[in-house]
């Protein structure tokens, strides 16, 4: 049982980075469309935004309709990443290592 439970974690951890790494991917992009360096009429950038955009918006339009933006400036992917962040270190190291002494 404790493999199982250390394989969940560790998949969990795993797919919390991936979409940290999204998130970042997503507000790069978003600067480099903003800034006129990448063109959304390119068939490649505009099907890798609508993807980035799929999987980022179910957590960050609440995370942007609670926090406004600051002088233009969207502040909602840091507000995600710190957030995310915490909840890998401080709340599933713990979680799996309360439920391996569970089980043993």
């Amino acid at each position: 049982m404790v493999p199982i439970i250390d394989f969940a974690i560790s998949l969990l951890q795993i797919l919390i980075q991936l979409f940290i790494y999204a998130v970042i991917a997503m507000a790069i992009l978003s600067w480099l469309v903003a800034f006129d360096v990448v063109n959304m009429r390119n068939q490649f950038v505009y099907n890798v935004t609508r993807f980035l955009d799929a999987v980022t918006r179910p957590v960050m339009r609440p995370v942007q309709r609670i926090i406004p933006t600051l002088g233009g400036i969207d502040i909602s992917p840091i507000i995600v990443i710190v957030v995310l962040g915490l909840v890998s270190s401080k709340l599933l190291e713990p979680l799996k290592y309360w439920l391996m002494a569970s089980v043993a």
